[in-house]
C-alpha cells in the first residue's frame, strides 16, 4: 500500500535566516538542517518563531535575509504552489461539499495528475480509511479528518510534509492515539516531516530531533532523551518537564567532576555534563530523579543529599505523587514518586532529606531568569 505512494523524502537547509517584522525580529540569524526522512519537531512557546519557520519554507512568507533549500535546490524565491512541500493544518481544511475521496483527490485533479481517484484511494488505504471515501467530511470525527487531511497532503507526493499544530484541535485520548499513527506513517513513506508544536509531550513522543525555540532563535537541538537527560539552558530545563535549579560559585573543581555551595549544602555535577565550570553556575536535577528520606542517609560521594526540610504540599497526579518540600536556605525543591504501591510520606509537615545521584545532576551554560550572578 505504501509502496503505491513511496515518496522520497528531501533534506530541508535554512541558512541564516532572518525575519523582521516592524518593531521585533521573528527570526534571528537561523540556520537548521534536517536530514531526509527525518521526523523533526519544532518545539516552543507561542511567538518564539516557529510558525513563521513554517510558513517560510512554505513560501507564506519572504525572509529578509537567508536562503532555504530542499533537496540542496534553493527555493528561496520560488512561489509556494512550485514548491515540493505540503502543509497539514490544525483545522484540516477540508471541503464541506466534497466527499473524503474528492477531498483527496482534489490537488491531483488541480495538477491533472493521470488516475487522481484511484491514487487518493491509495492515500485513505495508508491512513486506514478506505472504507469511508463517499461519506462527507461532517460525517466524520476530528480524528478522521485530521487523517483525510493527512492523506490528502501525502497522496501529492511532496518532499517535505509541513505540520502546523495538527492535532491541537483534537480531545488527549485522541491525540495520543494520532501520534502513534502519525509516526507510524511517516516512518512507513519515509517523507521528511517538520512538525510545529508548543506541546512537549507531543514533540518527545513522535520526533527523531527536537529544535526548542525561544525568542527567535534554536536554544538547544537533538533527539527528545537527550535534551531532556542534559538540558543546556535554564528554558530547556524549565520548557521541557520540570526542574530543580541550585545556583551557587564554584567551590570545588577536579577532573571529574564540579561542585558549588548553596544555603551550606554541596551540589555536585560531573564535569562532563555541566557546560561551565567557573564563577556562579546554576546545576539542575529532574524531580523524578530525586528521592526523599523521613531519616538521615549515609551516601557516599556519589550523592548529592540536602536537607533537613519540610514536605509542604502533596499532589496526587495519577502516576505519581508530586512533593514539594521546603529546605531552609535553599528554597523549595520537587520531587516526584512513583506510585507503586504505598507512598513514602503522606503527611504534610514531614521532616525529610532529598538526596540524588550525581550523574543525574545537569549543569547549565547560563543563569535561570532573576538569578544574580554573584561574581
Amino acid at each position: 500500500m505504501a509502496g503505491e505512494l513511496s515518496i522520497a523524502g528531501a533534506d530541508l537547509e535554512l541558512i541564516d535566516v532572518r525575519k523582521d517584522f516592524p518593531g521585533f525580529t521573528a527570526l534571528d540569524d537561523m540556520d537548521l538542517h534536517i536530514p531526509a526522512g527525518q521526523f523533526f519537531a519544532l518545539l516552543g512557546p507561542s511567538g518564539c518563531g516557529k510558525t513563521t519557520t513554517l510558513r517560510i519554507v512554505a513560501g507564506l512568507e519572504t525572509p529578509t535575509q537567508g536562503r532555504v533549500l530542499i533537496g540542496g535546490k534553493d527555493i528561496t524565491d520560488t512561489k509556494p504552489h512550485d514548491r515540493p512541500v505540503n502543509t497539514v493544518f490544525q483545522s484540516y481544511a477540508l471541503f464541506p461539499h466534497m466527499t473524503i475521496l474528492e477531498n483527496v483527490a482534489f490537488g491531483l485533479r488541480q495538477r491533472k495528475v493521470e488516475d487522481p481517484l484511484a491514487k487518493a484511494q491509495a492515500g485513505l488505504d495508508l491512513v486506514e480509511l478506505g472504507h469511508i471515501g463517499a461519506r462527507r467530511p461532517q460525517q466524520l470525527s476530528g480524528g478522521q479528518q485530521q487523517r483525510v487531511a493527512l492523506a490528502r497532503a501525502l497522496v501529492n507526493r511532496p518532499s517535505l510534509l509541513l505540520l502546523d499544530e495538527p492535532l491541537g484541535a483534537l480531545d488527549l485520548k485522541l491525540r495520543r492515539q494520532m501520534q502513534i499513527e502519525l509516526k507510524a506513517i511517516q516512518m512507513e513513506v519515509g517523507l521528511t516531516f517538520l512538525h510545529v508544536t508548543h506541546d512537549q509531550e507531543e514533540a518527545m513522543d513522535m520526533a527523531d530531533t527536537v529544535a526548542v525555540m525561544n525568542k527567535g532563535r534554536i536554544e538547544q537541538m537533538g533527539s527528545p532523551e537527550a535534551l531532556y537527560d542534559r538540558p543546556k539552558t535554564a528554558f530547556v530545563s524549565r520548557f521541557l518537564g520540570q526542574s530543580n535549579l541550585f545556583v551557587g560559585k564554584v567551590t570545588e573543581e577536579n577532573p571529574n567532576s564540579v561542585s558549588i555551595e548553596v544555603g551550606g549544602s554541596k551540589i555536585t555535577v560531573d564535569k562532563k555534563r555541566a557546560e561551565k565550570h567557573t564563577g556562579t553556575v546554576a546545576i539542575g536535577v529532574r524531580p523524578e530523579k530525586a528521592t526523599f528520606h523521613e531519616e538521615k542517609p549515609n551516601l557516599g560521594a556519589d550523592h548529592v543529599l540536602i536537607g533537613p526540610g519540610e514536605i509542604i504540599d502533596i499532589r496526587f497526579t495519577g502516576v505519581s505523587n508530586q512533593y514539594l518540600i521546603e529546605i531552609p536556605n535553599i528554597g523549595e525543591i520537587t520531587v516526584f514518586a512513583q506510585n507503586v504501591g504505598k507512598s513514602p510520606v503522606v503527611e504534610l509537615g514531614a521532616k525529610v532529606w532529598v538526596s540524588w545521584k550525581v550523574e543525574h545532576s545537569f549543569g547549565l551554560r547560563d543563569l535561570p531568569d532573576g538569578t544574580e550572578d554573584l561574581g
